[in-house]
């Protein structure tokens, strides 16, 4: 999973769904804080990547 820094504009919506899964860096931009999912948090991730305005998070 990963968060494209060239699309992100900083919204925190990804760390506010899921914020086992997404954090924000000191300018506000999206971080993805795992490798794996965990199982009890994809319906969030999944949210999370539908809610994302700019499109920027993508799961392999």
């Amino acid at each position: 999973m990963s968060i494209d820094g060239a699309k992100c504009q900083g919204h925190g919506r990804c760390a506010l769904i899921a914020p086992e899964v997404f954090d924000v860096d000191d300018l506000g931009m999206g971080l993805v804080l795992v490798d794996e999912v965990p199982p009890a948090a994809e319906a969030d991730v999944d949210e999370a990547v539908l809610t994302c305005p700019e499109n920027a998070i993508h799961v392999r």
